[in-house]
């Protein structure tokens, strides 16, 4: 192998070329990103590239994975911060609730891929997108499930579809501000955000508590 094969295959140079890929792939979607834009962004050769990934589905792969990842571990903190040590239940949903709407945010380059993704689901390969699923937001509905199961063993919640009242969960906290910052594109009142996610837990609680007695 040549000294330039040798140099183009080291970590900095792949760190160079996930962090460049994620940025077009944000940017521009997976379909019109093209390897040269990447190549440029990420200051290496095409060829520096290939020496890493086998072609643009690998590179996507690997940087939407790499980036759920990081989201899912923060996630899951969250998760371990306010579940674990219940003190006052709708209280600690609602923290649980702002937590996971300020990570849209706070993870801008990812969740720039999340809309590049949703706009071009269509052309997107099936098992990336599966495999996104299952590293990222699958792992962490899977825990809250977990965790609402636990509540439930404890009399707090009425629950006979745990992972069901998880993404009930997830829909009534987060999706409507989802939907008013496009995924963290766009900034929201904190006054608002808070109000909007407070009236989900709300919700969620109206339908999950259990009978009075």
């Amino acid at each position: 192998m040549s000294r330039e094969n040798v140099a183009s295959r080291g970590p900095e140079k792949r760190r160079a070329i996930l962090d460049g890929a994620r940025e077009v792939f944000g940017r521009d979607g997976y379909t019109r990103a093209s390897i040269g834009v990447i190549a440029k962004t990420a200051d290496v050769s095409t060829r520096t590239i290939y020496n890493h990934f086998q072609d643009k589905e690998e590179l996507f792969r690997t940087v939407i994975l790499e980036s759920a990842a990081q989201v899912r571990e923060v996630q899951l903190d969250d998760l371990d911060r306010n579940l674990s040590k219940i003190v006052d239940l709708e209280s600690d949903l609602i923290a649980l609730g702002l937590a996971f709407t300020t990570v849209m945010p706070r993870f801008s380059a990812h969740f720039a891929l999340v809309r590049q993704i949703q706009a071009e689901v269509g052309h997107i390969p099936t098992d990336v997108l599966h495999a996104w699923q299952e590293a990222g937001p699958e792992r962490v509905q899977e825990d809250l499930a977990r965790r609402l199961t636990g509540l439930a063993a404890e009399g707090l919640l009425e629950i006979e579809d745990a992972r069901r009242a998880a993404r009930h969960f997830v829909a009534l906290a987060g999706s409507e501000v989802q939907s008013l910052t496009y995924y963290g594109a766009l900034t929201i009142d904190e006054a608002e955000r808070e109000e909007i996610v407070t009236a989900g837990v709300q919700t969620f609680l109206r339908a999950y508590a259990p009978p009075r007695r």
